[in-house]
């Protein structure tokens, strides 16, 4: 990767859960548009990367730095602010609200003139939701939940979108259709994903790292990493 193109990157990061350490001088740089992909079993630490990295967990020492700014101490809600959007591995959303609630809510901190645009803008991402829109959240299928969740942090327009799981739980045919989705989005933006399904990730991400045991041990364009031997090595349950 070209060092101007990077819009965001950590440097040496280690993250603790009380006296555990989880992430050991973790080091790794996005691109301004793109999907990088972070793969690895069960474990090894990309949901403590992915929450050091949006400020919902607190890193021991090492820096983060987005757009040549560092950001290490900024509160989750600020570095929103500055263009980050979470969908965490859960993919929360309001069950008791129907869809286009859920997206309404997405648009709150918007300009009332953007509301409607970027709500439309969504949806012509993700049609099957513009069918449910007066459906209850609580009766969508798991994977619809999933394409909801990543549709409303997505109508305040972040540039870097991170994703934790985006096809966990989710239907075969649905897992295409998102991930389709995900590699169009990529093209407008930096898209950060955690991901189990490696064909699917290796496919729409242009640059892969491979996590184990809290530390980066590789890291590779993906066209090149699919046929690589270390692939098993590092992810084979």
């Amino acid at each position: 990767m070209d060092a101007a193109d990077a819009i965001l990157r950590t440097d040496r990061l280690n993250t603790y859960y009380g006296r555990s350490q989880i992430l050991f001088d973790v080091s790794f740089a996005v691109p301004s548009k793109g999907c990088v992909a972070i793969l690895g079993r069960n474990g090894a630490g990309k949901t403590t990367l992915l929450k050091s990295v949006v400020g919902e967990l607190r890193p021991a020492s090492g820096e983060i730095e987005y757009k040549g700014r560092t950001i290490s101490t900024l509160p989750t809600e600020k570095r929103a602010r500055l263009g980050f959007g979470y969908v965490p591995q859960e993919g929360e959303v309001f069950g008791r609200l129907t869809v286009r609630d859920n997206l309404l809510l997405g648009s709150l901190r918007l300009p009332k003139a953007d509301k409607n645009a970027n709500i439309e803008q969504a949806l012509r991402l993700f049609p099957r939701l513009r069918e449910r829109q007066e459906q209850y959240a609580a009766t969508l299928s798991g994977g619809e939940r999933k394409m909801l969740a990543i549709a409303r942090v997505l109508i305040a327009k972040p540039e870097v979108l991170f994703l934790d799981e985006p096809t966990e739980g989710v239907w075969p045919t649905l897992v295409e259709e998102i991930g389709a989705t995900l590699e169009t989005m990529s093209r407008e933006r930096a898209v950060v994903i955690v991901e189990q399904n490696i064909d699917m990730a290796l496919r729409i991400s242009t640059q892969a790292y491979i996590m184990e045991r809290g530390e980066l041990v590789l890291h590779e364009e993906s066209a090149r990493l699919r046929d690589d031997p270390r692939l098993e090595r590092y992810l084979a349950p």
